[in-house]
């Protein structure tokens, strides 16, 4: 029975994935409920734990302050949750393996692949590329910010360490837990905080494969021959992200200029860098500098448009990715053109990329629809407000307009649900269902119907 259910994981690897993110939030939940825990020394409620840890593992929301709600060793367990999810728990198996035996099986390699989106044979070269970028990107910026709560906001030794690094793993892993109540708004007009963990955000953000790719380029030489050897997956994540990035800051301040709840009371400057900072945050990070609950309805909406897509695939983002969104307008834009086939970047797209890009951003929709739609029917909030919520929690984002905590426990559990599926992708999701696959040997005739 143990071997046929290890040979049905091999055949099928985004299976193991799927079981070891949910025995991770359970294990997480499990030590979030311990009264040990908790600063007030009770007992955490078993949603309210399972919600911080799905939150922690998927770099999404939560319903209580993790700065005051939980002690060090509660804040340590939802750190340790926030790093897993991020690097990725088969990533993270695979590479111990990786360094305890020297060796990795197929099913290692298969399992790490299905998380880091790598080919069969980079998965080592990926995993070490993965482990040495985290701790270097994590170590730098959390000195950085170690050294900048130290000395420009008078903590002690510890206190300063302790903010400087959960914020820093917090920022590359785009989880978006702060240890503050009000998440960032108390640094809204330090560049020192902001720039270094938006930074990091861009960083985890623009996935491992890509990053890993432009590190590798700059090594053989000038930026131009590097930019024309790099993959057609890498060059439409980094001018897809670059564009949304820039426009996301546009809008923000234009929108936001003058709005007193938000960038109004700032001087210019903090304005464009609480833009930038809000526009970096919104592709999956979470991380609030202004009270996002005060935004102008046209704003949000942007925002829900940059948390749908995401940011990079196979890095510690969530959404539909950038890629995907890149695909679908360029299918858009072949077909307005009437052109044959989707040629972007001179390359020619194959269908079954294009079959995929629409079915992730369609079930995409459709999740945040079916989710919206039950949390309209059981609370009172408004549209807008329930539309973030919703499209945070499936992009893992964790931007909310501060109705987490006061939504009743179904909707919790379909924020949760979200959540989840937003983390593994819902192709992953839906290949790990599907336990028997049906390999069909005809073509049914073909007709053509109405289309518009």
């Amino acid at each position: 029975m143990a071997r046929t259910r290890w040979a049905r994981l091999a055949a099928h690897p985004t299976q193991g994935v799927v079981l070891a993110f949910a025995a991770a939030i359970a294990v997480g939940a499990g030590l979030l409920a311990l009264p040990e825990a908790a600063a007030s020394g009770t007992r955490t409620s078993a949603l309210t734990a399972l919600f911080t840890a799905t939150g922690a593992v998927t770099g999404a929301l939560s319903i209580v302050p993790t700065g005051s709600h939980f002690n060090e060793f509660g804040q340590g367990v939802v750190l340790a949750l926030i790093q897993l999810g991020g690097f990725g728990i088969m990533t993270f198996a695979s590479l111990l393996g990786l360094l305890v035996t020297g060796r990795l099986r197929l099913q290692m390699q298969l399992t790490a692949q299905t998380e880091t989106r790598a080919g069969i044979g980079d998965v080592r070269r990926v995993l070490l590329g993965v482990a040495a970028t985290t701790l270097v990107v994590e170590l730098a910026v959390g000195t950085i910010l170690t050294i900048r709560f130290r000395f420009g906001y008078g903590m002690r030794g510890g206190e300063a360490v302790h903010y400087g690094f959960f914020h820093a793993v917090s920022a590359f892993n785009n989880a978006g837990f702060g240890l503050r109540d009000n998440n960032l708004v108390d640094y809204a007009d330090d560049p020192w905080i902001l720039l270094p963990m938006a930074a990091a955000c861009i960083l985890g953000g623009i996935g491992f494969p890509v990053l890993l790719e432009l590190l590798r380029g700059s090594r053989v030489g000038s930026r131009s021959r590097a930019a024309h050897r790099w993959s057609l997956h890498t060059r439409l994540t980094v001018v897809t992200y670059g564009l949304l990035l820039a426009a996301g800051m546009l809008m923000i301040c234009l929108l936001e200029w003058g709005n007193p709840g938000t960038l109004g009371p700032m001087t210019a400057g903090h304005k464009l860098l609480n833009g930038f900072f809000l526009s970096t945050s919104a592709r999956t990070a979470g991380f609030n500098s202004v009270d996002i609950g005060a935004m102008e309805p046209a704003t949000l909406l942007g925002l829900c448009i940059l948390m749908f897509i995401g940011a990079g695939s196979g890095g510690t983002a969530g959404g539909i990715k950038v890629t995907t969104f890149a695909l679908l307008g360029a299918a858009i834009l072949a077909e307005v053109r009437g052109d044959p086939a989707v040629d972007i970047m001179g390359r020619r797209v194959p269908p079954a990329a294009l079959r995929q890009a629409l079915t992730v951003a369609l079930l995409g929709v459709g999740l945040v629809m079916a989710g919206s739609l039950v949390l309209l029917l059981t609370t009172d909030e408004p549209v807008e407000a329930v539309l973030v919520e919703t499209v945070s929690a499936f992009g893992t984002v964790g931007l909310t307009t501060g109705i987490t905590g006061e939504l009743p426990a179904v909707c919790q559990l379909v924020v949760i649900a979200l959540m989840f599926v937003g983390r593994l992708g819902p192709i992953t999701l839906a290949s790990a269902l599907a336990l028997r696959e049906h390999p069909r040997r005809y073509e049914l005739p073909e007709e053509r119907p109405a289309i518009g």
